[in-house]
């Protein structure tokens, strides 16, 4: 009996994935009406006289250290990292995707221009690279989203170049060349379909970590200023206050955690759904 209920479970992996990615999807939306609503409180006032209130009716998560409404951060806080981390990532895969479709399929002097960039990005690990850039563009969430942008697209444009070249060595792309179809054709209707799945699970597994990258360099000074709200810049604020009221940093640390975990959930079920190899992980 254990045996039967083990194997129905492992042959239901991703339907699980994709249980919990409804219901996170569900509690998103719930938590964006929640939060149309409840908005009731300027999340950057200050009122010295309620700080660090414990949760009440008024405050369901209480208030942090100059006497802003937590739940309020935290919400807008999510909208700014998940925003942001979601800009970043949709604008490095639409400049990596055209640079390897084209790379992979003319080959050439564009393919070996293309690779000697990529080989300069890729000498160094992308958090080395993403504190360069932001520290030369200066602190400001815009500089590290264009940070993150200018790190990432490589990884895009590989991933995308090294399908290409074993795509077109299959039939359907030779014949598609015999009958005289030009390459933007071959490329867009041919190619394109193909790539997509990897792209897919590449992306929400990047989700996750470009939250990361986000939160961190917001938690030393190099993404949101004070006083936007923003889940690393709430981790910085909250972290001379740890000892006396550690739910501050708990919120917004827990609420990164969760993301992070939903995030490489759905890359985990887009790679059961679309046969990808766990390569692209790498």
């Amino acid at each position: 009996m254990k045996g039967f209920s083990l194997k129905v479970f492992k042959g239901n992996r991703h339907s699980w994935h994709l249980v919990i990615v409804s219901l996170f999807i569900v509690f998103v939306i719930a938590t964006v009406i929640y939060a149309f609503f409840y908005l009731r409180y300027d999340p950057t006032l200050t009122n010295l006289e309620g700080r660090l209130q414990t949760v009440s009716f008024q405050h369901p998560l209480g208030t942090d250290h100059l006497g802003r409404d937590v739940l309020t951060r935290l919400l807008l806080g999510g909208q700014q990292t998940i925003g942001y981390s979601l800009l970043a990532l949709v604008a490095a895969a639409l400049i990596g995707i055209p640079f390897g479709l084209i790379a992979g399929y003319k080959r050439g002097l564009i393919d070996r221009i293309f690779m000697r960039i990529a080989d300069g990005f890729l000498a160094f690990p992308d958090t080395i690279v993403a504190i360069v850039l932001a520290g030369l563009l200066g602190a400001g969430i815009g500089n590290l989203v264009l940070a993150i942008i200018l790190v990432k697209w490589v990884n895009y444009a590989r991933l995308v170049r090294s399908t290409v070249l074993t795509e077109v060595q299959k039939e359907y792309v030779l014949v598609a060349r015999i009958n005289g179809l030009p390459s933007s054709t071959i490329m867009r209707k041919h190619l394109l379909p193909h790539i997509v799945g990897h792209v897919l699970v590449m992306a929400s597994l990047d989700l996750g970590k470009i939250i990361l990258l986000i939160s961190a360099f917001s938690y030393i000074g190099l993404g949101a200023q004070p006083p936007t709200p923003e889940w690393g810049a709430m981790l910085n604020d909250s972290r001379p206050y740890f000892q006396s009221m550690p739910v501050l940093m708990i919120y917004p640390g827990l609420a990164i955690v969760i993301v992070v975990l939903i995030s490489n959930m759905v890359g985990d079920y887009f790679r059961d759904r679309f046969d990808v190899k766990k390569e692209v992980r790498q």
